[in-house]
């Protein structure tokens, strides 16, 4: 396994999928509250933190099956956040048997249609290349970052992006490969307990796919007030209680 990854507690296994450009340390308030009931692992995605960079195409899903099985783990919840949700929840439609429950935080999913304005602000950012310091500032002006770089935790999230944006100019060219059909065609078809997480403070996109969830699926919908697209970061004593709430029913 070469990927990095990190284990704390005992217990069920729970495993944590960090957010695009970001790393484990995603989860740094979160994972050492959950470690206290459970076996958290958490682990840096390719390409992300201290695992290698892609050297060909990149399939997330096949990764966190080969993480899965490297530990002998062969069922376990999974917390997935922006495209680590994205991950999980094609993971659970593609491997449900590995899956005891899913939980999502903000996810991104396959297949949706993105809009206009979301894609233009992907756009923007592209735009600067290579200025990293200005990639960043149009990446963290959205809506869905206000309130995150307005708390004290903007120092971090801002180390994650810049380590991130740095390595990316290292990659060769590459595919994300996932599981076809994609998510938005089979998302009914989801057969594991699901939690939905998110903040108010988002982009509308963001919010169109938690009325997807609900439309779809019979996943549980907490709105979390005040919280931005770093609901792991801002608010994680509100995020811990959700989630274990959500595992002990």
């Amino acid at each position: 396994m070469d990927l990095h990854y990190e284990v704390a507690g005992s217990g069920q296994p729970v495993i944590l999928l960090h957010s695009g450009g970001a790393d484990l340390r995603d989860w740094t308030f979160i994972a050492p509250l959950l470690a206290k009931h459970y076996m958290v692992v958490s682990y840096d995605g390719r390409g992300a933190g201290k695992s290698p960079d892609p050297t060909g195409d990149v399939n997330c899903v096949e990764d966190l099956k080969a993480l899965l099985d490297h530990l002998q783990i062969h069922k376990a919840v999974l917390v997935g956040h922006s495209m680590g949700g994205q991950v999980a929840t094609d993971f659970s439609l593609e491997y449900p048997e590995y899956v005891s429950a899913l939980i999502v935080i903000a996810p991104a999913l396959t297949g949706f249609d993105y809009s206009a304005d979301f894609l233009d602000y992907m756009n923007n950012i592209n735009a600067v290349a290579p200025n990293v310091e200005k990639m960043m500032e149009v990446s963290q002006s959205a809506a869905s970052y206000r309130v995150v770089q307005a708390s004290p935790h903007k120092e971090l999230v801002d180390e994650m992006l810049r380590h991130h944006i740095k390595r990316t100019f290292q990659w060769p060219g590459f595919e994300l490969i996932w599981p076809a059909p994609p998510a938005v065609k089979r998302l009914n078809e989801l057969v594991v307990n699901t939690l939905f997480i998110i903040g108010t403070e988002e982009l509308l996109d963001n919010l169109r796919v938690a009325d997807y969830f609900r439309k779809e699926t019979n996943a549980r919908i907490v709105d979390i007030s005040g919280a931005d697209h770093m609901v792991p970061l801002t608010h994680s004593e509100d995020l811990y209680r959700h989630i274990t709430e959500f595992l002990e029913d």
